[in-house]
């Protein structure tokens, strides 16, 4: 699923990873891809790193420890969110509780448990120019996470593009959910059986990640 995802992220994007999963794509693009990582607490061009050498002041959004290469650049977060405002993302990968087959995502409150806000989850996913959600199939329980409708909170209406889980690809259009493509290892019965939603099957053989 993550090795999937970076596959989306090409040279000359500038991109924002989200807290949990997305943070864990970095790992798959491959090295050398000049890609400019935004993280909204205040860097652009964040860079991998490894506990052995991480410096403790050095970390992104999600309090990760990264690391600096050629280019990185530091500022505000008046200066941070400027950037995503003003549509100069080109791809935003973020995690989800749930998201819905008209691209309506959920994923900062679950009611009843606790929630440190919104963040900006909510600018990363109505002005990037594309985005995904990187997130399992089903929640703990086995639940479905991709529905018809979303019953927690919205964090954005209609803004999701594409969905990767470790089950399938999908893409959301005007028409509704396309599968794209699916795991080694799924079916089509087993992935309409934790599928909340509809969602339409291309007449061809489909691509296995």
């Amino acid at each position: 699923m993550l090795k999937r995802a970076a596959a989306d992220i090409l040279g000359g994007m500038t991109v924002n990873l989200g807290i949990g999963l997305p943070t864990e794509v970095l790992q798959y693009v491959s090295p050398g891809t000049p890609v400019c990582l935004h993280s909204e607490n205040g860097i652009a061009g964040v860079g991998p790193v490894s506990l052995e050498k991480a410096d403790r002041n050095l970390i992104d959004a999600g309090g990760a420890y990264v690391s600096t290469i050629p280019g990185t650049s530091f500022f505000d977060s008046a200066v941070s969110f400027a950037i995503v405002r003003s549509g100069r993302l080109d791809l935003s990968l973020l995690g989800a509780f749930q998201v819905a087959a008209n691209g309506d995502l959920a994923n900062w409150k679950i009611p009843g448990k606790f929630s440190p806000g919104m963040g900006g989850a909510i600018e990363l996913a109505q002005k990037a120019r594309r985005v995904g959600v990187v997130m399992m199939h089903t929640d703990s329980k086995g639940n479905p996470k991709i529905l018809g409708q979303c019953t927690l909170p919205l964090t954005a209406k209609g803004h999701v593009n594409r969905i990767y889980t470790d089950m399938a690809v999908f893409d959301v259009a005007a028409d509704g959910l396309h599968l794209r493509e699916i795991a080694d290892g799924t079916s089509i019965v087993a992935l309409k059986a934790v599928t909340g939603a509809a969602f339409l099957i291309p007449n061809h053989d489909l691509p296995r990640f």
